[in-house]
């Protein structure tokens, strides 16, 4: 599977990369695409074109954990998993139902595999890579959601692949930098991470992600799970008794990418051990090559190849029997364009987004009268640790404050924000009686978890000056760091419907 567009530096489209896909295709047997930073209608449109010039079909899978909007503008975007677990006991049937959506929306763009559900269980407090993207942190719980999600996935004919293998929830480093190391005993690991994932193969799930994690008790020689026979043959297929495809997570990540000319023996390697899907090669040439090579030389045996190739076409096979041959190709035929990021979808979406939201600490507050705030003054803050080039000018905080509090002073604290910006920020909160400080802790590749030491400072110092309403966009945990009189809300996510929830919560709103 090799990448159309990309989310990093320097962003690029899907019909921006149409044309370089088109030529890898004359070129390079490819089994599917994964893609990224898409666009309705024409993510639909340019799929269509490159199924209609491959001499197979292409299995087009996409990380649309969160709703089709993460990768396609204008689908939903669903809050992060640990907002769905925040509504208890309600949990189970908004998964299931926001799967249903997100196979709807993905079926129409032409996409069939969704990498998820995430079946890790967030058991690390310091993980910056899986936390509010894990549906909790007791295993029990997780594996009942990733029932739901799969559920729902199947419910409307979308594929699902549970990741990542056989866990990443205990770590505390990121993948995409580094391999990081789950050092637990066989009997926690299967008590713990491989409970969910035993429950994703009871319930049918189609494709199995790897991690680029070693696992010792696993494998003693700590290979990282996507490139360990132990863990792919003998945990994955003799014990779990998974049969589908196991894929590897993006191939690009620190923790196992090649070095420049090893990508073709990387690929041989990696099919030898047991993985049948090869995602985000940085050579797709190169790794072909690299297979062909290896089975003329007698290091990978041909049968190999064909067991690898089964298990995918099976899944293609699949598609064709539920929808019939023109799935690929025409998927208007059989799922309405309409129904992306439709108001319904869109409305469900803030729904849970609302219904997520917990409170907790002093709660004297809130909620927070608009009349009163723009008598007596509101600053309302919001820290950013991070930016990228796909953030927008304004985070949709913003308006949706100004929408319920028309004299509020809203800012920005980004990780450029320097020593005047602090102090101008603390002088307009000495003028005002009513003071929201939020923050975005969220899992982000690439990136360090948490707030950056100046932030940190800067909002222990407001806290601690005066009761303030303090609340996470993300990380439960990020609120523990600060002991203060006042309320404390999250939402376990930053998605739009999430801000505009916290806005909404503030507010006393249902």
């Amino acid at each position: 599977m090799a990448r159309i567009g990309s989310n990093m530096p320097p962003p690029v489209t899907v019909a921006e990369d149409a044309a370089r896909v088109e030529a890898l295709l004359a070129r390079c047997p490819l089994g599917g695409l994964v893609l990224f930073n898409g666009q309705m209608p024409e993510t639909a449109q340019v799929l269509a074109r490159l199924q209609a010039q491959s001499a197979y079909p292409l299995l087009v899978a996409a990380d649309i954990e969160r709703g089709v909007g993460q990768q396609v503008r204008g689908a939903t975007v669903f809050p992060h998993a640990m907002a769905f677990a925040a509504l208890d006991a309600e949990a189970e049937a908004a998964v299931e139902a926001a799967a249903r959506v997100t196979a709807r929306e993905a079926l129409a763009c032409g996409l069939h595999l969704t990498f998820g559900p995430v079946a890790d269980v967030n058991r690390d407090r310091r993980n910056p890579i899986i936390a509010t993207r894990a549906f909790g942190t007791e295993p029990d719980g997780v594996a009942r959601l990733v029932r739901a999600y799969i559920r729902g996935c199947h419910a409307e004919g979308l594929l699902a692949t549970a990741k990542h293998f056989p866990g990443h929830g205990a770590t505390s480093q990121d993948s995409h930098e580094a391999l990081p190391t789950v050092a637990d005993p066989r009997d926690v690991l299967d008590r713990t991470d491989l409970l969910p994932f035993r429950a994703a193969v009871e319930a049918g799930v189609d494709a199995v992600m790897t991690a680029h994690v070693a696992f010792p008790a696993l494998d003693p020689t700590r290979q990282p799970a996507t490139a360990s026979p132990p863990i792919l043959n003998d945990v994955l297929r003799a014990d779990l008794g998974f049969g589908g495809p196991a894929i590897t997570d993006s191939l690009l990540m620190g923790a196992i990418r090649a070095a420049p000319g090893a990508e073709g023996a990387q690929a041989a390697t990696l099919v030898q051990a047991g993985i049948d899907i090869l995602l985000d090669v940085p050579d797709p040439e190169a790794a072909v090559e690299g297979l062909v090579q290896a089975v003329a030389a007698g290091r990978l045996a041909e049968a190999r190849l064909d067991e690898a190739c089964d298990r995918v076409w099976a899944l293609k096979q699949h598609l064709i029997h539920r929808f019939g041959p023109a799935v690929f190709r025409e998927p208007a035929r059989f799922f309405s364009p309409g129904a992306v990021g439709n108001a319904e979808n869109q409305a469900f979406a803030g729904d849970v987004a609302r219904r997520a939201v917990s409170v907790r600490g002093e709660t004297g507050l809130l909620p927070l009268d608009p009349v009163r705030a723009a008598a007596e003054g509101l600053v309302a803050v919001l820290i950013k640790p991070h930016r990228t080039r796909l953030d927008p000018p304004e985070e949709p905080l913003g308006e949706a404050l100004r929408a319920v509090y028309p004299g509020v002073w809203y800012q920005e604290v980004g990780p450029e924000a320097g020593e005047a910006v602090f102090r101008d920020v603390l002088a307009r909160a000495a003028t005002a009686r009513h003071i929201v400080v939020a923050m975005i802790v969220k899992p982000a590749a690439w990136q360090a978890f948490g707030l950056l030491p100046a932030q940190q400072q800067f909002v222990e110092a407001l806290a601690a000056s005066r009761p303030v309403v303090l609340a996470s966009l993300g990380s439960p945990y990020a609120l523990d760091a600060f002991s203060q009189d006042g309320p404390q809300l999250c939402t376990y996510s930053d998605v739009a419907v999430s801000q505009r929830a916290l806005v909404a919560a503030l507010a006393g709103k249902e």
